[in-house]
């Protein structure tokens, strides 16, 4: 990966937006925690920081991240993938997770966060940058509208694990 550091000041503070290093991962991990409790599905959160390493930084890694640094702590993530668009005929990226802590918010961290990750997809070539949102978080729908995002109204994830992963995986017909 290659970035230029993006420092901004705003409300009094520093925060910078860099991509995130194998140090981070046990910060980038207490946020996912955190974003979990946000949503109410800490239930759901099973991995580990060692998962999260490794797929971040290991052997072959099969996401990438940014981090929103404030007084050397990590306050923000964008966690991201590669993707497809079959239509467009070229790679998009997928932001899987975007989280700034409830004190930090509000003062321009999540854009910086958006904007350098649509920095990423246009200097990749990207034809595509996508996320999902819980239809019940209204907060975010309006910041990503007021970003220039489109809410989809006639598309629903599809979601297949555990069990049924499995079963799908040795099902024959």
């Amino acid at each position: 990966m290659s970035f230029e550091l993006l420092q901004l000041e705003t409300h009094n503070f520093m925060f910078e937006i860099r991509p995130a290093t194998p140090a981070d991962v046990p910060e980038i991990f207490a946020l996912i925690q955190a974003l979990a409790e946000y949503e109410k599905l800490s239930h759901q959160v099973t991995g580990s920081i060692d998962h999260l390493h490794n797929h971040l930084f290991g052997e072959k890694p099969y996401v990438e991240a940014l981090v929103a640094i404030v007084e050397n702590k990590a306050i923000g993530f964008a966690l991201f993938l590669h993707n497809y668009s079959t239509f467009l005929t070229k790679p998009g990226i997928y932001l899987e997770d975007l989280f700034v802590r409830p004190d930090y918010r509000g003062w321009g961290i999540g854009k910086a966060l958006l904007t350098e990750l649509a920095g990423i997809a246009v200097a990749r070539g990207c034809g595509r940058l996508e996320w999902s949102v819980l239809d019940w978080n209204e907060s975010a729908i309006g910041f990503y509208k007021r970003m220039g995002a489109t809410v989809l109204p006639d598309w629903r994830i599809c979601r297949v694990t555990g069990e049924a992963l499995t079963h799908m995986a040795t099902s024959s017909s």
